[in-house]
This record gives structure tokens, sequence and C-alpha cells, in this order.
């Protein structure tokens, strides 16, 4: 069970961030990375290095956050702008800081960035993950960071 049920997070004074429209080739969670693969949407790997969209859960549908898109389904993938707060799915085990610095893992899931790694999100919150299961933690777009020593 999620602990928020959107993955847009505000401020409200903005009612929607900017979206891209595009088919994905395989099943996709919300709140996970997303990224451009020609003309559709494909899940973000380790330390992506291009731009980040983040994938919006599917309220159209009335899915929740823990409701997968669908191989071949449009996928909504929402652009990160610096004032915006978006709640990014961590695997288990993940325990993060407020402040911390995230960047992704295979799956397009956000972990603890490393030296050297690009920094996507900074966390906005501290969430230890032991639920056993994949959770959505608060967090804004970092701007071209490396992780520091």
């Amino acid at each position: 069970m999620a602990r928020y049920n959107k993955v847009f997070a505000g401020p409200v004074s903005e009612v929607l961030p900017q979206v891209q429209e595009r088919l994905c080739a395989a099943a996709i969670l919300p709140g996970t990375a997303l990224v451009e693969s020609g003309t559709s949407f494909a899940q973000a790997g380790a330390n992506a290095l291009t731009k980040i969209y983040i994938a919006q859960d599917n309220y159209l549908a009335m899915k929740g956050v823990d409701d997968a898109w669908l191989a071949n389904d449009r996928i909504v993938g929402m652009e990160m702008l610096d004032e915006q707060f978006f709640n990014v799915r961590i695997p288990t085990g993940v325990n993060v800081a407020r402040g911390a610095q995230l960047t992704t893992n295979a799956a397009g899931k956000f972990i603890l960035a490393t030296t050297g790694q690009r920094v996507i999100m900074i966390a906005e919150e501290a969430y230890n993950n032991a639920s056993g299961s994949d959770q959505l933690v608060r967090a804004r777009v970092a701007r071209n960071q490396l992780a520091a020593a």
C-alpha cells in the first residue's frame, strides 16, 4: 500500500505539471523515472544521464499509484521543474534522509547516489523503507549535480 495517492505533489499554485505522452514498451510503475526512446518512453536505467520524466499515476483510468501502466499503453511522463514536488518510487530497503541525493537504479526507481553519479532528485523528507514494498518519497528535481564524496 502506497504512502501517497498521487505522484505530482504540488505546489497547489500550479494545477498540473507539463507532460509528454508516449507509448511505453513495457509495464511501468507510477513514480519511476522515464527516458525517451525514439517515439516511446522507456524505463530509465541505472544512473540515467538523459532527460528524465516521472511516470504519472493513471488517474484517467481511475488507477492508483501502485497500478502499473501496461505495455503498449500511452503513458504520461511529467516534466520536472525546480519549484515542483514529486512522490518518487524507492525500492524496499532504501533509507532516505531529508536532503539525500537520489539517482536511478536499473528499474528506474530512485536510490541514494554515490560519488560521481548524476543526482536527479533531492529528497524532501526522511523515510526508512523497511515496509517490504516500494514506497513513494517526496522529492524535488536537482539540476546538473554529481554526488559528492
